[in-house]
């Protein structure tokens, strides 16, 4: 029997395997950040442990950032605190940072991929649930607790069990205006937030080899959001052709060698999965979420299901859920007000994304009633967005390009979405709370978002292109 792409990876990676228990996996690479790796340094202090392999770790400074003014002191305390935490651990155990100022710094999962750091064949963790988008690079990552990024720091390994595997091909051409953001939408509109817990998801098919490595960090990004424990998507031309030349991936000699590994790292045809899924591509109209779990979510062509549909034992928090986001069962989402809109976040803020909302607001003005947030990735995602002149196309439409950081993604900093108040986001999840106390966010692409910009509501970006 054949094996698939996480079996090649998983096997190659695996130190001891414990009898009827989990694996001792070997981690190529360690991302860190702020927020989840404070408690980590302390347990290596209290032990007298150093970092086992310092140049395997990566830190920046992304969830507790400000987006305007970053050369100025953090105002708020246990963001500043967290921050000027993360500075001195990393300066104790000589771990590389890209901390505010430096020309590397962005969100964690965005400047992985765009300095080549993450390479096809890794096995990769941060303690962060969103470490899938690197799978897109066709490699095992996923998120972690406090007390296994300790573990991986003075190991450089981590206890794991093996999941079941899951494939799901999207096959066909996808319509006008159906981003990736749509496509993951929709999968987890149809598998539910808890479809594929306990597996870890390959993706294939023609619509996503169609995809850029933007598009497919998309995809991945989102597997959390439907319970798997990861994503990845098989590495091709397209990924060799985005890696090629990066900061840190492998030059002359090195690259070849790496490039005819990274040709082996396919799903074998006669290999078997637990779950199969299959799907047709156009079937696949621009998604949005309307309750408060991303799989919540509906074509901006449907209406809400109404609650008499639903199986009875998920009524009440269907119910709830509604309550919360001011909505009513059966209503269209189509013409929803709202008025925040947010761009950004490790789902949507890379240049691509940014590129295609200027060439769609372009000479158009952000409607009244609207506040707009365009956060970039990275500060070379900012750099490169000034330099394409995206910044003047953004300043004439009203919005404000602020600076890298995880900003309105969740309520940790200093951009929260007030109490009450509708925003279409880009990012990845629209829990109760998640953007700020009470705020109300409806999921969708950065096209959606962009149409939402200029005319005060939800719209169907068909009808503009």
């Amino acid at each position: 029997m054949g094996k698939t792409l996480f079996d090649k990876i998983w096997e190659s990676h695996v130190v001891k395997t414990i009898e009827g228990g989990p694996s001792v996996l070997y981690i190529d690479r360690h991302f860190i950040h702020e927020v989840t790796s404070p408690q980590a340094f302390n347990g290596l202090r209290k032990r007298g442990m150093p970092v086992f392999r310092p140049q395997q770790v990566v830190a920046t400074a992304d969830h507790n950032v400000p987006t305007l003014n970053q050369e100025l002191p953090i105002r708020e305390e246990l963001s500043r605190k967290q921050v000027d935490m993360l500075v001195k651990n990393c300066a104790e155990f000589g771990i590389e940072l890209y901390g505010l100022g430096h020309p590397y710094q962005g969100i964690v999962h965005v400047i992985g991929p765009e300095l080549g750091v993450t390479q096809p064949g890794m096995t990769i963790v941060c303690g962060d649930s969103h470490t899938s988008t690197h799978g897109a690079f066709g490699t095992i990552a996923f998120g972690i607790g406090t007390s296994e990024v300790e573990m991986v720091l003075t190991t450089q390994c981590l206890l794991q069990s093996r999941p079941k595997l899951m494939r799901i091909n999207v096959d066909g051409q996808l319509n006008p205006g159906v981003l990736s953001k749509d496509i993951i939408l929709y999968i987890i509109s149809l598998l539910s937030a808890s479809g594929a817990t306990g597996y870890f998801v390959e993706y294939a098919g023609s619509a996503i080899r169609s995809l850029s490595m933007e598009g497919r960090m998309t995809i991945c990004n989102m597997s959390i959001e439907m319970g798997a424990r990861g994503g990845l998507i098989a590495p091709d031309e397209t990924t060799f052709d985005y890696m090629k030349g990066r900061q840190f991936a492998p030059a002359g000699e090195a690259w070849e060698k790496a490039l005819a590994h990274w040709r082996t790292l396919h799903t074998d045809d006669d290999a078997v999965f637990d779950l199969e899924i299959n799907i047709n591509a156009a079937d696949i109209e621009p998604m949005v979420t309307y309750g408060t779990n991303p799989g919540m979510g509906i074509g901006v062509s449907k209406n809400i299901p109404a609650q008499a549909s639903l199986p009875e034992n998920e009524r009440g928090n269907f119910a709830k859920a509604l309550q919360y986001m001011g909505l009513k069962d059966g209503q269209p989402i189509k013409g929803q007000a709202v008025d925040y809109v947010f761009i950004g976040s490790c789902t949507n803020s890379r240049i691509e994304d940014l590129r295609l909302v200027a060439d769609f607001v372009r000479g158009k003005q952000k409607a009244d009633n609207v506040e707009v947030w365009i956060v970039p990735g990275s500060k070379q995602v900012e750099q490169a967005a000034r330099a394409e002149g995206l910044d003047q196309i953004f300043e004439a439409a009203g919005f404000m390009l602020r600076q890298p950081g995880c900003s309105a993604c969740l309520g940790m900093n200093e951009d929260k979405i007030p109490a009450g108040k509708y925003c279409i986001s880009t990012s990845n999840r629209n829990f109760e709370g998640r953007q700020g106390p009470n705020a109300r966010t409806l999921l969708a692409s950065p096209l959606t978002a962009a149409v939402a910009a200029v005319t005060g509501h939800v719209g169907d970006v068909r009808e503009f292109i």
